[in-house]
């Protein structure tokens, strides 16, 4: 499984839209990914607050990564989010999704995004199906 980790490391830094959103990996393990992003103006909506697709975004990379180190390849079957705070631009952002099942058919997870002071943000959970 480290190789997994490995290949899914070196495969995330050629990954162009996170690197286009400022993605950063942190941490990765079997069934656990954490990610960062900082908050830029660009991302605020017209009610002053940062835009729900790109709290979406850093958690689905979470998501993307935790899966993949258990189940390579799959795929999203559902993603549902709960934003519970407003971000704000000068925040940065922690995704961390943990794998709370993996079968042979489905892969459930959970991930929760907070900021630099570990307000929470948002919850969200994700269900992918393997490709093989």
């Amino acid at each position: 499984m480290d190789n997994e980790i490995e290949r899914l490391k070196e495969l995330g830094k050629n990954e162009q839209i996170a690197s286009f959103l400022g993605m950063k990996l942190i941490e990765l393990s079997t069934g656990y990914a954490r990610v960062s992003m900082e908050m830029k103006p660009q991302y605020v909506n017209f009610n002053g607050m940062i835009f729900g697709g790109i709290i979406s975004a850093v958690a689905d990379q979470a998501f993307a990564y935790a899966t993949n180190s258990v189940i390579t390849p799959n795929v999203a079957s559902q993603f549902n989010i709960h934003f519970i705070a407003a971000a704000g631009e000068k925040d940065e952002l922690f995704a961390e999704c943990r794998v709370l099942k993996k079968g042979k058919r489905v892969c459930i997870s959970e991930i929760k995004v907070t900021n630099q002071e570990n307000k929470l943000i948002a919850v969200a959970t994700g269900t992918t199906i393997p490709l093989t």
